[in-house]
């Protein structure tokens, strides 16, 4: 199979999703170390890209102009044509240039520049109106009908009210089981989709589609015997060959995003606060799963959230670092811990964790 032309790469063009690292990277940098210094190193660039973004939005206020990725690598797109992925490469350049526009005044406040966070947070109100404008049909469907096109409209808050969101919600959930359980996102989706289920109170649909091992899935790689994350869902094809499409990489990182929703989510173990000043453990268990586990070195010292079942009792062992507190979210209790060992049990019915408090819905991963 031919190589894609390099006429189709130069020169350089404005790519969301990519170019939106400008951003995205040094605030989730803050949030895991709490350093303002990298907000400040990149602040400049990551207004540059987000000013470049805003220049290239239509008389709708839409991000048309120039050539997109889109949803690179969906699993539907043909191995020789991967720019045909279901989604409206649009309506993923809108929804992150409305993300990173939100999190641009976010920085921005943080460094204490008031005009651009009132500026960048404007934009961002902006970005989501004429998202909704254009994107989203009466009735509460979505202009493309994917799992990615919900996943981001829910994780980046791009829905204009809470009952389009549940219907947002119910349409993912039922898309993920129209399709077997089986993953339908490339790289723009696939980092937010479980959240996305679980944000709408389908842990145990997002528990399904974490856990499936037909292709293409996160353990589909797995039983093929690989060890490392692939750049396609099907690198390998289950006759043992390789895809024959080009970027048929067996050690590239991006569907292995998934791993931050296993530490929140699955573990129980995030930060509450920038750079884990304050912790947030709240573990779901969900998908026939009986114990998990994770451990991070912070700032301040080893975090660690162990949880497991047995006998109707979830026990959720945490360990909480040196001057950092932690809130603790779990069935039937709500309560905030300070340093130490602490041992939590509670009943447990069976029924997969409940929908995740709004606070964890916010753009801060």
């Amino acid at each position: 199979m031919p190589a894609i032309p390099v006429a189709e790469w130069t020169p350089a063009w404005a790519a969301a999703v990519w170019g939106d690292a400008a951003v995205l990277v040094p605030w989730t940098l803050f949030q895991r170390f709490g350093d303002r210094g990298v907000l400040r190193a990149q602040y400049d660039s990551a207004r540059a890209w987000v000013d470049l973004a805003a220049s290239q939005r239509e008389d709708d206020g839409i991000w048309r102009h120039g050539k997109q990725l889109g949803d690179w690598l969906d699993p539907a797109a043909p191995a020789e044509d991967p720019w045909q992925a279901r989604t409206d490469p649009h309506l993923v350049a809108q929804a992150y240039l409305a993300r990173s526009a939100r999190v641009l005044a976010l920085i921005a406040g943080e460094l204490g520049e008031d005009a651009d966070a009132e500026e960048y947070g404007r934009l961002a109100g902006d970005a989501r109106e004429a998202f909704v404008r254009v994107f989203v049909a009466p009735g509460g469907r979505l202009t493309s009908d994917t799992q990615t096109a919900y996943a981001l409209a829910l994780r980046f808050g791009l829905l204009p009210d809470a009952e389009t969101a549940a219907t947002a919600g119910e349409r993912l959930a039922e898309l993920v089981g129209k399709d077997g359980h089986r993953i339908a996102t490339g790289f723009a989706g696939t980092p937010e989709v479980c959240d996305a289920l679980a944000d709408a109170g389908r842990i145990d649909t997002a528990y399904r589609l974490l856990l499936q091992r037909a292709c293409p899935s996160w353990l589909y790689p797995v039983t093929q015997g690989a060890t490392t994350v692939w750049e396609r869902w099907d690198s390998m094809l289950p006759d043992g060959t390789v895809n024959p499409g080009e970027m048929t990489s067996f050690n590239h990182y991006a569907l292995g995003a998934v791993a931050d929703f296993l530490h929140r989510a699955v573990a129980g173990l995030a930060p509450a606060a920038p750079g884990y000043r304050r912790l947030r453990i709240a573990p779901r268990p969900g998908g026939g799963l009986t114990h998990a586990a994770a451990r991070h070195l912070t700032p301040y010292g080893p975090a660690e959230v162990r949880w497991s079942l047995s006998a109707g009792t979830l026990t959720v062992d945490a360990t909480v670092p040196p001057n950092t507190t932690a809130d603790v979210d779990l069935p039937g209790l709500t309560t905030r811990v300070g340093s130490g060992t602490h041992r939590f049990e509670r009943p447990w019915s069976g029924q997969p964790g409940g929908q995740a408090s709004a606070s964890t819905m916010a753009v801060q991963n």
